[in-house]
């Protein structure tokens, strides 16, 4: 099953990013949130399963 992590900026979707398994998907999303927030402005990430189904969501208050 394929994984999507997707990254929110605050006028919406600003990267996709595909990932074949669950773990390493959501292993990037949380080692990446801190530091793409501060320079990327990312405000939210979730990582979904092929069928849309969020399997993993992070939000940081701006």
């Amino acid at each position: 099953m394929a994984y999507m992590v997707i990254w929110y900026g605050k006028e919406g979707i600003v990267e996709k990013t595909p990932f074949d398994a669950e773990r390493a998907a959501r292993d990037h999303a949380l080692a990446t949130f801190l530091a793409r927030k501060q320079n990327d402005g990312i405000v939210g990430v979730e990582v979904r399963k092929d069928d849309g189904t969020v399997v993993f969501s992070q939000a940081g208050a701006s």
